[in-house]
């Protein structure tokens, strides 16, 4: 069993549990209605994971999808003499684990809670049913495929061509997107990485990506705080990506 996961017959998820459920964002229910969406959340599994956790390693067999609720999710690979590359940092209403089902074989990837996290699984044989009752969904989650390639690519790219300042201003720009809110003086980005982290996540090291963020920092376009930033000039920041 995988890790948080709850044991005996789960508690059914429904939407509508809370107002502007996020779950609806993710490819697997775009494509549905609300009775057909609360449909599949009845067949859908709660699963808890307190910060640090892991949900699964890298190697162990990808038997069902994920869609994170709440909280934020990490998926990371491992190397041989211990070195860890950050591949995303995932939250409420973002997909992962679907690869498996398209191709089966062993996860890619470990998948640990950035922080605390709710998430919905849903089980792959559960899934191939309900696509072969929904071809719309399949062709949803294909889309959400493609753009995760699409967004690969470009990070490949930007691994050859961008510099590490470039590639740092691009990744708080993307954690702003996703996880920002105003506030009186810029936007707050509560990403809840550690520096090593954020680095891993730019692929460079922890103090060539501290170096960039406080010259960042006394230029006066952000200001750091802990596993946070305020970006206060996202206009020269978005320059510095390109």
């Amino acid at each position: 069993m995988e890790h948080g996961q709850v044991e005996g017959i789960p508690e059914p998820v429904r939407l509508g549990d809370r107002p502007g459920d996020v779950v609806r964002r993710a490819p697997l229910f775009a494509a549905l209605d609300d009775d057909a969406a609360g449909e599949l959340l009845e067949t859908m599994e709660s699963v808890h994971l307190g910060r640090g956790e892991q949900l699964f390693a890298e190697g162990e067999p990808g038997d069902r999808v994920y869609v994170v609720r709440t909280g934020k999710i990490k998926l990371v690979r491992s190397w041989p003499d211990g070195r860890e590359n950050l591949l995303a940092v995932l939250g409420p209403g973002e997909m992962f684990g679907e690869l498996s089902l398209f191709d089966p074989g062993p996860r890619t990837s470990s998948a640990r809670a950035v922080s605390e996290a709710e998430l919905i699984a849903l089980g792959h044989d559960d899934m191939l049913r309900w696509l072969a009752r929904r071809p719309e969904v399949a062709r949803h989650l294909l889309q959400a495929l493609a753009q995760r390639l699409r967004r690969t690519n470009v990070t490949l790219a930007d691994l050859v061509f961008t510099d590490v300042p470039g590639r740092v201003a691009k990744a708080l720009l993307d954690l702003a997107r996703r996880f920002g809110r105003p506030i009186a003086d810029g936007q707050l980005v509560a990403h809840d990485l550690t520096q090593e982290e954020l680095a891993q996540l730019v692929g460079a090291s922890r103090e060539t990506v501290n170096k960039a963020l406080a010259d960042f920092a006394s230029r006066g376009w952000l200001r750091l705080e802990a596993r946070a930033v305020v970006l206060h000039d996202v206009e020269r920041l978005a320059r510095r990506a390109r």
